[in-house]
Parts: C-alpha cells; structure tokens; sequence
C-alpha cells in the first residue's frame, strides 16, 4: 500500500502538468476572441453613427413617403450618397462578424442575422443609386429595403434580450422594440421623416448597450450577465 502512494502522486502531478496549459490556452483563446469582438462591435458603432452623421443632414434617409425628394437628393448628392452607404455596409459587416464569432450562442447567432438583414437593407439602397430614372422600380426597391431594416432592428433587440442584459439592457430592448413597431403604426401612408427619425432616435439604446459590451469586452472582461463572472458571448473569461 505504501508503495503505490509515490506512483499515484506521480500520476496527480503529471496529470496537472498536461491540464495546466490546456486551461491556459482555453482562457487566452476566450479572451482574444472576446477583444475581437469588443473591436468589431466598437466599429459597427462607429460606422453607423458616422454614416447618420453623414445621412441626416444631406437628406439622404431615403424615405419612401417623399420619393421625389428622394430621388432627387440621390441624384444631386451621389458621392456622399455613396460615402454613408460604405460606412453603413462597414457597421453591418462588423455587426456580422462580432456575431459570427460567437454563433454557439443564441445573442451571437441573432446578431449576425441582424447585420446580414442590415446588408440586405444596404443593397437597395445601393440600387436606387440607379433607379433614380426610375421611381415605381425605385419605390419598390425602398420599401423592401425599409422593411428589411426593420427586420435587422428586431433581430438586434432579440440579441439583446438573450444576452441577459440587465436593467439597462432591458430598457434598451423596450426602446428598441418601439422602433420596431413604430412603423407598423403609421398605417397605408408608410412612416414619415419625421417619425423616421424617432424610430433611429429610440433604436439608439440597443446600439450604445452593444457599444458599452464592446468597451469591457475589449478591456477582456464583462460585466453584463452574471454579475461579470460569465462572459454573454463567449463563455468563462477566466
């Protein structure tokens, strides 16, 4: 009997050695997947603030309700049409990425849908750049795009709702899910600018609480779930 006792502690300490670096390895790989993911999400925010920046006040929204105008701002402004369009499909793209990254979690694989749906929504956009010519083509190619951008804003509350996101995050998704239903309240007449812009306006929450994930995300740490202990995403930060 105490013979074997040398040979187990052999085993045990050989058993650590080979465990150590696995455990090692697992929490620096969950963690620089985590930083990829507070970058990407950082850049989607970044993108589409600046694309708005750019949008808003050239009139380039592209709000179906109005077509002429819209066509014309298209026309007259195609560069900086073109330019917001580019930011626009480099927030989506990111958005897709972080989610991408993380798809074995219901939050991740919700949020790549949202920027796919939110891509979609950018190459009608990007079609009406010539369909300008052509306004009945031009006002079914918006409305498609419209609807699938509503599409992407729900998909990205629903994200939100399944990364446990606590009072904030909860907040968020009831200003979100506003934004979502907003449009279904403006009956045959389709939303106007003016209640466009609220909808953005209310949608916003969803995309600082991402922002704010992205920042502790990129500091290789999370708050938000349970209690900082469990990362939403990407499991056990370590």
């Amino acid at each position: 009997m105490c013979a074997n006792r040398p040979i187990r502690h052999i085993r045990r300490t050989a058993c650590l050695l080979t465990l150590a670096p696995r455990q090692g390895f697992s929490v620096r790989a969950m963690t620089t997947v985590n930083r990829g993911v507070g970058v990407l999400l950082l850049t989607s925010l970044t993108a589409m603030i600046a694309g708005a920046a750019v949008a808003v006040p050239s009139g380039l929204t592209l709000n179906p309700s109005d077509l002429g105008a819209t066509l014309g701002a298209v026309h007259d402004r195609v560069a900086l049409h073109l330019v917001e369009l580019a930011l626009d499909v480099l927030g989506w793209l990111a958005l897709t990425a972080a989610g991408l990254l993380v798809t074995g979690r219901p939050a991740g694989g919700l949020l790549a849908a949202a920027g796919l749906a939110g891509l979609l929504h950018d190459a009608g956009n990007l079609a009406v750049t010539q369909l300008t010519g052509e306004p009945a083509a031009a006002l079914a190619v918006l409305l498609l795009a419209k609807w699938t951008v509503n599409l992407a804003g729900l998909l990205w509350v629903a994200a939100t709702a399944f990364a446990r996101p606590g009072w904030g995050g909860l907040a968020a998704c009831v200003s979100g899910a506003a934004a979502v239903v907003l449009p279904w309240t403006s009956g045959l007449a389709g939303p106007g600018p003016a209640v466009e812009q609220l909808g953005y306006a209310l949608h916003l929450p969803i995309m600082i609480w991402w922002g704010g994930y992205g920042v502790k995300a990129l500091a290789g740490r999370s708050d938000v779930g349970d209690g900082g202990r469990h990362d939403v995403l990407t499991g056990p930060l370590g």
